[in-house]
């Protein structure tokens, strides 16, 4: 379906280059028609001749049947859920038998983005079906979906039909997820800063006062308050806010340091984002002349960021959980932080804040 990850797919046994293949039946079936052919020469038995007619109709029957079924199928991709790296994403495909004769059967669709082959038992004759599929991209980034290949051995099984049929579709492909173990052995305990909202809640901080009514409890009465004014003051906190996480994530890519590392780094990105948003922590991701905000957005801008050959400046938070190829220190600039490139990779907490 893509350039980008065909070469990463494991060809079946029934793939193959070309438009048509002889099945182990169809070539014991014309060695039969072969056979029965020279003893019809020798014999002239008119019953043979008629046997030897039949037979080569079946053959040419079948040849016409499998190629008129796959030459009217078309096919388009439906909407494709989150797409991982690495990891299967439900989608749909759109399948039309646009053929006024031919009932399709046994129809298997392969690409090198489908996470298995898929297998239409029957396709009818001006229908159109939709099929639930399975796709499975191996790196990040936007996947350009451009074909498939269908075979059939319909109607008789003597020859395995092919033909590449053209889609259209594009999908953006989040980073890999790392395995659970790798994020706990890898990543300290997150630490984030509690926030408060501006309304009343169950936080520790004060929102407002108020007057005592019946039924309050007396764990809420201000005493200070309600003892310099002679009478008993309620006081209601503000909620509690997330805990909130910086996540700052570098795209400076030395030139000594390699594609995989960066993918890696991106991935550790994606991965501790991923693990935070999982527990409730409000997360942050900041990239050059970038904030992020929602998970989506941040998912989405790791999937497209791509690597850069110059340092670039981060405005940061001290606590902001730092990821860069080059696991530089930050240090204090006018503009913000502006990194000091190193020989380590991995992800660091800053530890300065801008003035």
């Amino acid at each position: 379906m893509t350039t980008q990850h065909a070469a990463l797919s494991t060809q079946h046994s029934f793939e193959f280059n070309g438009v048509v293949r002889l099945t182990k039946v169809g070539t014991t079936y014309i060695l039969g028609t072969i056979v029965l052919a020279i003893a019809a020469l020798n014999t002239g038995n008119n019953a043979i001749y008629i046997g030897v007619a039949f037979m080569l109709g079946c053959l040419l029957l079948s040849g016409i049947a499998s190629k008129g079924g796959l030459k009217h199928l078309h096919v388009e991709v439906g909407a494709i859920e989150e797409a991982w790296a690495g990891k299967p994403a439900d989608g749909t495909l759109r399948v039309r038998n646009a053929s006024r004769i031919w009932n399709v059967r046994d129809v298997v669709f392969v690409s090198g983005d489908l996470a298995a082959p898929v297998i239409v038992p029957l396709l009818p004759r001006r229908k159109e079906i939709v099929i639930p599929v399975q796709f499975l991209f191996q790196r990040r980034g936007i996947a350009e979906l451009t074909q498939l290949d269908s075979y059939t051995r319909y109607p008789f099984g003597f020859f395995l039909k092919k033909r590449r049929l053209r889609v259209h579709s594009e999908v953006v492909v989040y980073p890999r997820i790392q395995p659970e173990s790798a994020v706990r052995e890898r990543f300290r305990t997150i630490s984030g800063g509690e926030t408060s909202e501006p309304r009343p809640g169950e936080g520790t901080e004060i929102h407002s006062f108020r007057e005592y009514t019946r039924g309050d409890s007396l764990r809420r009465v201000h005493w200070k308050k309600s003892a310099s004014l002679g009478r008993w003051i309620m006081k209601q906190n503000e909620a509690e806010g997330a805990h909130a996480i910086q996540v700052a994530v570098d795209p400076y890519k030395p030139r000594n340091v390699s594609d995989d590392d960066f993918e890696e780094m991106i991935s550790d990105a994606a991965t501790f984002i991923f693990d935070a948003t999982e527990r409730g922590f409000d997360v942050t991701l900041s990239l050059p002349r970038a904030d992020v905000r929602s998970r989506e957005g941040q998912f989405r801008a790791l999937a497209l960021v791509d690597a850069i050959h110059e340092p670039v400046e981060l405005i940061v938070d001290r606590d902001a959980v730092y990821f860069s190829v080059s696991g530089g220190a930050a240090t204090a600039s006018a503009a913000g932080f502006s990194r000091k490139p190193a020989p380590e990779a991995g992800a660091a907490p800053l530890d300065q804040r801008a003035s």
